[in-house]
């Protein structure tokens, strides 16, 4: 999801509460806050020497322990102002993926995307997801691009004698 596609569906539901699912049936517990908002340059050389840039605006969640057993989750309209805020301070790229920046003690901090979202009751849901890493010069480095049989792993693009590092 870009960056101008999550302010307008927030924009589209102000009225509700804000929910973030990390994992199935997985939430991000009441006491959130949004801690940072980071505006992301990547510049970068992959495996097979190609160069690729883009970027990220990466929204950080942090459970508050001052918070813990809140009944009721941020809501939509607190966490634009928030985020309009922030914008004007510095301002978005509106293309930039978005990304939410989590964890809690039972989940390892990640860099999770908007895979979907939902409208239940009075509440905004945005459904996270982890996106693996993946060899982006898999050409190069004779990857062939067929789903592995169960127990198989593809050779890695960066072994030693490998031809792309």
């Amino acid at each position: 999801m870009k960056t101008h596609e999550f302010l307008t569906l927030l924009e589209q539901h102000k009225n509700k509460t804000l929910l973030f699912e990390y994992a199935p049936n997985a939430f991000v517990g009441n006491n959130y806050h949004i801690t940072e908002v980071k505006h992301i340059q990547v510049d970068s050389v992959d495996c097979g020497a190609q160069t690729d840039a883009w970027n990220e605006t990466i929204v950080q969640l942090w459970e508050s322990p001052n918070d813990i057993g809140k009944d009721q989750a941020m809501s939509v309209l607190k966490a634009l102002g928030i985020l309009n805020k922030v914008g004007r301070i510095k301002p978005y790229n509106p293309v930039a993926e978005l990304k939410i920046e989590y964890s809690n003690d039972a989940f390892h901090t990640a860099q999770l995307f908007i895979n979907d979202y939902a409208l239940q009751n009075n509440s905004l849901i945005l459904k996270l997801a982890v996106q693996k890493t993946d060899c982006k010069a898999k050409e190069a480095c004779g990857i062939k691009e067929e789903a592995q049989p169960l127990g198989e792993v593809a050779e890695p693009c960066c072994e030693p004698g490998g031809n792309c590092c």
